[in-house]
């Protein structure tokens, strides 16, 4: 089975605060210039949550799967993450 097939199964409740942030979006225009494009963010993320629109991060925290993978990747620690208020976010359709 593919990744975005096993994406296909969960289940997301919105959050309308989002539980992902960029602290400083400047940092994101050196980390391209420095490890170039896709910024390491990106490459790690399996749920296409980072978009860079060639200006600025784009984050669609609504496909994120939690794993906490865009926090440990970031080399500059740019990414504010937790997780999502109780009962929103991601839920498992099978378990």
């Amino acid at each position: 089975m593919r990744v975005e097939e096993k994406l296909y199964t969960l289940r997301y409740k919105r959050d309308d605060e989002p539980h992902l942030k960029i602290k400083n979006f400047d940092v994101c225009s050196r980390c391209e210039k420095e490890y170039g494009t896709p910024q390491p963010c990106i490459s790690v993320c399996p749920a296409n949550v980072y978009v860079w629109d060639g200006t600025r991060m784009v984050i669609s925290y609504e496909n994120c799967v939690e794993c906490g993978a865009c926090k440990i990747a970031c080399p500059f620690n740019n990414i504010a993450w937790s997780f999502p208020r109780y009962g929103l976010g991601m839920s498992l359709r099978y378990g």
